[in-house]
């Protein structure tokens, strides 16, 4: 169940600040990936900067195509001006081999392209959406992105993602009721190989799923086994024989071998639980 937050005065104050601390960089460049924050983020940078924002936006095979395809939509709609970075994580040293760090490898290269590409185009800030909520999660990124001297307005200033659907909501975003988004690579347990194979049939099974009415959805990779994650509210929906078939024999059709419902379903960071424990 998400968060509801009320809109306050406080809380438009807040995002006055966001504003102010965006235009004190004269031109800036956002990370831009359709989702619920980083949306959020283009949006408060194009009202503060206007025509001085440009959006740049990976597409690979760890992102889905339907998110790269909403990016462009939303960057024609609001005239801004929007570069796509093709990015091969696959060939990126560390991240096939899916160790715990592998996020920190991937940060560090898709927004060293980015600073390239925001230099072409004579930028030199470029801001990206993670928010406070993400403090709480293991998130390796986090310290690549700070050594590239990338700029996290929405942490810095002590955004929660309940207060950002809040204010995307009043501002008519799009995604203010989005489900939140990952990387694919996310669904694999650390230490085991992530493949192109994989990224593809972890990726048509959501969308398989989400074409059946589930909204927040994971499948996660253990071997030959697609362990699927929905709501908790949702899980109930697997009871229903015929779905229960319909699911089966579609992700079998992907290369699974055996398919199950995580029956807590689905719970953000479910991945870094192990690693969580280890760290306190």
């Amino acid at each position: 169940m998400k968060q509801r937050v009320e809109i306050t005065g406080l809380l438009l104050d807040k995002y006055d600040g966001l504003k102010e601390r965006i235009r004190a960089f004269g031109r800036v460049a956002v990370a831009f990936s359709a989702g619920v924050d980083s949306t959020f983020l283009l949006y408060a940078a194009k009202e503060a900067l206007g025509d001085n924002v440009i959006a740049l936006t990976v597409r690979s095979r760890a992102f889905l195509e339907s998110e790269y395809e909403a990016a462009v939509g939303f960057c024609k709609k609001n005239g801004i001006d929007h570069i796509t970075i093709e990015i091969d994580e696959l060939a990126i040293d560390g991240f096939a081999d899916n160790p715990k760090n592998r996020c920190y490898y991937c940060k560090r290269a898709i927004f060293g392209k980015m600073l390239e590409a925001a230099a072409s185009k004579g930028v030199e800030r470029v801001i990206e959406g993670s928010n406070a909520d993400d403090e709480g999660d293991y998130r390796p990124g986090l310290a690549a992105i700070k050594e590239l001297g990338i700029i996290s307005p929405l942490r810095e200033l002590g955004f929660t993602k309940a207060e950002i659907r809040a204010l995307s909501g009043k501002f008519g975003l799009p995604t203010a009721e989005k489900p939140s988004m990952a990387c694919l690579a996310s669904r694999f347990p650390y230490g085991e190989r992530i493949t192109a194979e994989k990224l593809l049939a972890v990726g048509k099974a959501e969308d398989y799923l989400r074409s059946l009415g589930f909204t927040q959805v994971r499948v996660r990779v253990h071997g030959d086994v697609a362990r699927i994650e929905v709501l908790p509210e949702q899980t109930d929906g697997f009871f229903d024989a015929d779905l229960r078939k319909s699911v089966d024999k579609k992700l079998k059709e992907l290369g699974f071998t055996y398919v199950s419902v995580d029956l807590g379903g689905y719970e953000t960071g479910n991945m870094n639980k192990n690693i969580l424990k280890e760290l306190l």
